[in-house]
């Protein structure tokens, strides 16, 4: 089983805005969460945005009030990213003629896209592998791409869109006499 290429995050888990996004989705004011933890609107404030840090004792009264864990403060996944393309970090899964690269965020470990370019003729190892995922998706931007589980072959073209459990053992090929670009999916 192959592993997803997630690298570990910056350690800086910018709780304030997350603090804040789960505050709007409780339709509450900062007056409002703040009374309810018993902290001043101010205190509040500065934590939501990132000014001031809030003690054990005071993020546990905030979770309290929002109705979340305080774990999942740190968990949550409300911040916005973009990854452009010739900034993207090359990876490397495995194959042959095949260039990779990780278009999500590094960190991000529910869900992770990778863009491949496979030259005509690329194909995958010999043995078939799986991913350490829940779901797998490959839907191909252009060319002609084959892939090839334990019971078929799925002969695709730009369009197609194949899905499948992680833990389907798979390989692949791309047999067409020009490039291929696929965008590969991994779900947990």
């Amino acid at each position: 089983m192959k592993s997803l290429p997630v690298h570990s995050g910056s350690g800086d888990p910018r709780i304030g805005a997350r603090l804040r996004n789960l505050r709007r989705r409780n339709h509450m004011t900062v007056e409002q969460l703040a009374a309810g933890a018993d902290l001043s609107k101010g205190f509040v404030s500065r934590v939501e945005r990132d000014l001031t840090s809030p003690s054990v004792d005071a993020l546990v009264r905030l979770c309290r009030v929002l109705r979340v864990e305080v774990g999942d403060v740190f968990t949550a996944e409300s911040d916005v990213d973009v990854v452009r393309l010739a900034e993207a970090p090359l990876v490397r899964l495995g194959g042959e003629g095949i260039r990779e690269q990780l278009v999500t965020p590094s960190g991000n470990r529910s869900l992770q896209l990778i863009r491949a370019t496979i030259a005509p003729g690329g194909r995958s190892e010999d043995e078939l592998y799986s991913m350490d995922c829940r779901h797998e998706a490959l839907h191909v931007i252009a060319g002609r791409f084959s892939l090839i589980t334990p019971d078929r072959r799925f002969e695709l073209e730009a369009g197609d869109t194949v899905s499948f459990p992680g833990s389907e053992p798979h390989g692949w090929v791309n047999p067409g006499e020009t490039e291929a670009v696929v965008l590969w999916a991994m779900a947990t």
